[in-house]
């Protein structure tokens, strides 16, 4: 395999002494199309060649474009995650996503840029220069495209593709979809292959993809059947087995609207939520209840916790992931390096050269947050909160969570665990419901100038929504809807039970149509 890997991309292993073109794009990269939105870093296809035929179309498959991002390996493009440390890179085999998509139909158009590993909201920490919102196309100051997945938020919205690939790791699909006006889906953990997936962090990281609606979507996962197929090579797949008998638990039909019921998660209401977000998150609820659904409100006493236990856990499994990225076994070694000779260094010039400032911060704080001496007070607390968000989840929605034994009617919440106001159902504890609603961001889009301004910190807070859904491991879809007072679409979150990713897509579908009003699909 490394052989492979050599000879398609003329490197040696661990060095990129002796090739001009890669040490000049070490030193400035270049964007290989020019664009207005810098959501492409590659879209010239047959720069590499094709490590394996491609697969057979299957019956009925319909063609498609697809634009890959740019952690998720391809055939005919490098994969680099828009950092130094891989440029160039050429993967000797493909992602088995990208494959099983060839097969119904896909054409991979291009790489979408993002930032550098994933680790962002914005898409400004990459190589390739930060990605614009094509909804700032006529105002002079652009505006943040969301991220990680912001250039294939972007490439949907703009036409270039039909489809986008992304990956969600604590809301990366979600954020850009939010911002752009897209619908981006986050399924259920284990559904869909990570294989030939660039990992961030292996607990919490999902492919997922990006439309302009939801039906493209639930066409792939209920007629194309991609929910159904296990990947051996992915250990995080969920078994054949396992996943008939998930999908046997979950209803085949989403049902009328008088048979759900649509909790409104009180924790999710906070001070920082724009005023504009929550009368159109308030708008959607009410449009639901007048279409003859149940909406009620819910508690989810943990999530308050979530934020600080995801970006404990997250940092921790990226330290740990790219300690492979030395120059040696794994990365390319920087044209100045001195070698690895008696008194000189070699591991912190790749890294400190190859690796910006974002992922050196979150390097930097899952080491000390894996310390022995802070790892009691950092890791393993966050996991027993991520424990704590998952019952949380299971006790509020009707379904029984098909990984867990109990469920339903019998893990409701105990009276001890109640805020005094909270409302009951009845003897037993408050109601149950089948999908949750929420604003996938507290903000709209801010201006890229600002963005670039800002602390660290003020990024991650864009991720409060979104991160307990990523820690619980459950399938999440963001959804434009027209606000009032602004031409900048809000996005709604619909989170489900574990493994409920085909009626959650149709219920994204009716309350995006429902929210259009006679304009909807």
């Amino acid at each position: 395999m490394r052989a492979a890997c050599a000879r398609r991309s003329n490197l040696q292993p661990g060095s990129i002494r002796g090739v001009p073109a890669l040490r000049q794009a070490l030193q400035q990269p270049q964007r290989r199309r020019s664009s207005g939105f810098n959501h492409f870093v590659d879209s010239d296809p047959g720069k590499l060649e094709p490590t394996v035929p491609p697969p057979p179309l299957l019956a009925g498959a319909t063609p498609f474009r697809l634009a890959v991002k740019d952690n998720i390996a391809t055939d005919e493009f490098p994969t680099q995650c828009a950092s130094r440390i891989l440029v160039g890179h050429a993967s000797p085999f493909e992602a088995t996503i990208v494959r099983q998509l060839r097969a119904r139909g896909a054409e991979v158009v291009g790489k979408t840029n993002m930032d550098e590993f994933g680790m962002g909201s914005h898409s400004t920490n990459s190589i390739h220069g930060p990605v614009r919102n094509p909804l700032s196309a006529n105002d002079d100051e652009p505006i943040s495209a969301g991220g990680s997945s912001g250039g294939s938020a972007v490439a949907v919205m703009l036409g270039d593709a039909d489809i986008a690939l992304g990956t969600d790791t604590g809301g990366s699909i979600r954020l850009p979809a939010s911002y752009t006006g897209a619908v981006g889906y986050r399924p259920s953990y284990g559904m869909l292959s990570r294989f030939g997936v660039f990992p961030y962090a292996n607990s919490l990281d999902t492919v997922g993809l990006i439309a302009r609606g939801a039906r493209p979507i639930l066409r792939l996962l209920a007629d194309g059947e991609l929910d159904q197929e296990h990947d051996p090579n992915d250990p995080t797949s969920l078994s054949s087995a396992t996943r008939r008998r998930c999908a046997a638990a979950c209803p085949p039909t989403l049902g009328d609207n008088s048979q759900l019921t649509v909790g409104i998660p009180l924790e999710y209401n906070i001070a920082e939520l724009d005023p504009v977000i929550r009368a159109t998150w308030a708008a959607a609820a009410s449009a639901l209840e007048s279409a003859g659904a149940t909406v009620v409100p819910v508690s989810l006493p943990s999530t308050r916790e979530a934020l600080c236990a995801y970006y404990v856990i997250a940092a921790a499994e990226a330290s740990s992931n790219l300690a492979k990225y030395d120059g040696v076994r794994y990365g390319v070694r920087p044209p100045e390096s001195r070698g690895d000779g008696a008194g000189h260094t070699l591991y912190s010039e790749t890294r400190g050269v190859g690796f910006g400032d974002e992922v050196k911060r979150r390097i930097l704080l899952g080491t000390y947050s894996l310390s022995s001496a802070a790892i009691d007070n950092y890791f393993v607390q966050a996991q027993r909160v991520r424990r704590l968000i998952r019952r949380d989840f299971d006790r509020v929605f009707r379904l029984a969570n098909p990984l867990c034994d109990g469920g339903g009617d019998g893990a409701q919440f105990d009276l001890c665990d109640m805020p005094e106001h909270t409302l009951l159902a009845d003897k037993r504890g408050p109601p149950q419901v089948d999908f949750l609603l929420s604003a996938t961001t507290p903000s709209f889009p801010p201006r890229l100038a600002d963005v670039l301004q800002r602390s660290s910190l003020d990024a991650y807070m864009n991720d409060v929504f979104t991160v307990p859904a990523s820690l619980a491991g459950l399938p999440a879809v963001s959804l434009p809807v027209p606000a009032a007072e602004t031409r900048l679409p809000a996005g709604l979150q619909l989170v489900g039970q574990f493994w409920d990713d085909r009626r959650l897509l149709a219920m994204a579908e009716r309350l995006k149509a429902l929210m259009a009003g006679p304009r909807g699909e």
